[in-house]
């Protein structure tokens, strides 16, 4: 394995077969500054169509602000649409109640046309969904959303499962969410890979489940079975190339935060 995919002395499959690897798709497969540009041209097209006074910078700070609220107002781990904290959104900067049938169907051309995958996720997707594994996708996301974004990536139909907080009614890391993606896989949470971009909700939740946590750009931890930086990496992992270093990185004191 090289250097860029690391593992913990008990990060391996029982006999050395994994059975399923389940992707994040926000700051995994997709590029989350992608997301934060779409949306600032957004933001700078409401100003213009509905004439508000104020500068780009300043309507995203009541965007960001007032769509945080959204979310923090939730009771634990219940699902929000994304949508509709958009919607509170687009009436917190224009200082009226707006349609969403107005707004919406300019925020989706936007965004589908700004989007960019994570560099090499595609790839991996389509390589690994070549291979005799179950390959799916545990995402915090609205559902249509995230079918949208995986289509946008021409990768929808390399996913044998979509697991998301809508359909489930949870987000991570709620075990509900886990346990819906292990059970329509009809696979052994011990033989699965989950990657991730957070470490609590992630990397954490997985391990919980008694899977194998993959953590790229998440923090460190004990439920980090391997780092990864950058999503080719995983396919090394599933390989179980034999000369892998028996910690991480990250836990032997060495920093990878620059590398």
């Amino acid at each position: 394995m090289s250097e860029d995919a690391t593992a913990d002395g008990d990060a391996t499959a029982p006999d050395g077969e994994w059975e399923a690897v389940f992707w994040d798709i926000g700051g995994v497969i997709l590029a989350l500054d992608s997301v934060q540009a779409a949306h600032a041209d957004f933001i700078a097209d409401v100003l213009e169509r509905y004439e508000v006074d104020a500068t780009v910078e300043e309507a995203i700070d009541i965007w960001r602000s007032t769509v945080g609220d959204y979310f923090r107002e939730r009771d634990g781990t219940e699902f929000r649409s994304a949508r509709d904290g958009y919607h509170r959104g687009v009436e917190a900067i224009v200082g009226e109640e707006i349609p969403r049938a107005d707004w919406q169907p300019r925020f989706d051309e936007i965004v589908r046309t700004s989007i960019e995958p994570i560099p090499g996720a595609v790839e991996t997707i389509e390589r690994l969904a070549e291979r005799d594994l179950h390959v799916g996708v545990i995402s915090d996301v609205d559902d249509a959303e995230g079918r949208e974004m995986l289509e946008r990536f021409g990768v929808r139909e390399r996913f044998d499962s979509i697991t998301t907080s809508e359909e489930v009614g949870r987000t991570k890391p709620d075990p509900a969410m886990f346990e819906t993606a292990l059970e329509t896989a009809g696979v052994d949470p011990e033989r699965s890979l989950m990657i991730g971009d957070r470490y609590d909700h992630d990397v954490k939740g997985a391990a919980d489940m008694g899977m194998h946590g993959v953590a790229f750009g998440a923090d460190d931890g004990p439920a980090v079975s391997y780092r990864i930086e950058t999503p080719t990496d995983v396919l090394e992992i599933v390989d179980g190339d034999e000369s892998r270093p028996s910690r991480t990185r990250a836990q032997s004191g060495e920093d990878t935060r620059d590398e």
